[in-house]
């Protein structure tokens, strides 16, 4: 839990509120194999309706050309978005208005909309790894779960980041970037080990 951050007001864990375009960073001992210090986006979260979001650091050995093999080139990763529907394609971007049916989530990030137009982008040298990411499943939460697991300490909610971090490709990395910006309260857990009693 993030009580092992030994702050004297466990209040200031979160001090945000979860909405869409909110990161999730995982406690650092959490024992979910699922989301293992994982770093997620949120892309929807209705009290009426639940919540959505993808994992953004479970890479998988999987590549955009295994589904897409004419039209997508060698160096898109597929990672893995969550546990649910881990069968249907997800993505996140920059292209804004370029592809239809997206919507933005947070400053210049977009989720979703038509994956022709996305793959007819990539085709043109218009969109490199570094603007577009694409998940196989998602991660879910039925309604007031996500609130109770924050209220556990089970996650960090960080509500200001800068949009780059969210197409770093290594996994463990990622994370421990999302801390370390969270600001010094928070640095020093990135270099937590895994198992708690060797920390």
């Amino acid at each position: 839990m993030f009580a092992v951050f030994h702050l004297n007001d466990c209040t200031m864990f979160n001090i945000h509120a979860p909405t869409k375009g909110s990161l999730l960073l995982a406690e650092p001992f959490m024992l979910d194999s699922n989301f293992d210090r994982s770093v997620i986006l949120l892309c929807e979260h209705h009290p009426e309706n639940g919540t959505m979001g993808l994992v953004l650091n479970s890479r998988s050995t999987l590549l955009l050309s295994d589904i897409f093999p004419d039209a997508a080139g060698d160096e898109f990763a597929l990672y893995i978005g969550g546990p649910v529907q881990v069968d249907s394609l997800f993505f996140i971007h920059t292209a804004g208005e370029k592809i239809a049916g997206s919507w933005p989530l947070i400053d210049g990030i977009y989720f979703g909309g038509d994956i022709n137009q996305a793959l007819a982008l990539i085709a043109d040298n218009l969109l490199q790894p570094e603007h577009i990411k694409f998940f196989l499943g998602y991660a879910g939460w039925n309604i007031g779960q996500l609130d109770q697991e924050i209220a556990q300490n089970s996650w960090l909610v960080h509500n200001k980041f800068p949009a780059e971090l969210l197409f770093v490709k290594d996994g463990e990395d990622l994370w421990k970037q999302a801390l370390i910006n969270l600001g010094p309260k928070f640095a020093h857990v990135a270099n937590f080990p895994k198992t708690p009693d060797l920390n």
